[in-house]
């Protein structure tokens, strides 16, 4: 028996496509090794029969994820580990890296992927990548809810196996016109 934890990052992009080939079959597209991908501006794919589909896929160190959606969409998985502050300097508000700060040490990690994986999905649905700057999109949680005050957008966050991955997904039902500002 193979741990997916073995699997390399080739087998899980593989692994997500074939996610995406299940899911995009419920909305009747044979999505396969033919079937014509075009790129946006910035690179995103989409299927270029089908605007009316939008999907996503990411993969982390023993996860794969995949979504599918009527709206621009991005998802993102991690494996959660130790994070590194020069990331959060570069990436988080002054409140983002205040709330990190002040959580006991042991749950300092699984929350700075919280934020980390909900930033990546939406630079994603935006079709942006990292480029955007990140620390201008600003998270916090009550609870389970998601607490964000970018427009138009539906987030969703999973922690999976007590705390081991984080999957962040986020729609925009209302696209900026150029993301890039």
């Amino acid at each position: 028996m193979i741990s997916i934890l073995e699997i390399d990052r080739r087998d899980l992009h593989e692994h997500a496509h074939n996610m995406l080939r299940e899911a995009l079959k419920l909305r009747c597209v044979d999505y396969n090794a033919d079937t014509p991908v075009i790129k946006g501006r910035l690179g995103k794919p989409s299927l270029a029969e089908r605007p009316d589909i939008h999907y996503n896929i990411s993969h982390a160190n023993g996860i794969a994820a995949c979504l599918v959606s009527d709206f621009e969409c991005g998802i993102d998985c991690e494996n959660v580990r130790a994070f590194r502050p020069n990331v959060m300097k570069r990436a988080f508000s002054d409140k983002e890296r205040k709330l990190v700060e002040e959580t006991p040490e042991s749950e300092r990690d699984i929350l700075f992927f919280r934020i980390w994986t909900l930033k990546e999905a939406y630079v994603k649905a935006l079709g942006i990548g990292i480029s955007y700057p990140l620390n201008t999109a600003e998270f916090s949680f009550s609870g389970d809810e998601i607490i964000c005050d970018l427009e138009g957008c539906r987030f969703r966050q999973y922690i999976i196996d007590g705390g081991k991955y984080i999957v962040s997904s986020c729609e925009l039902k209302d696209p900026p016109e150029d993301p890039t500002l």
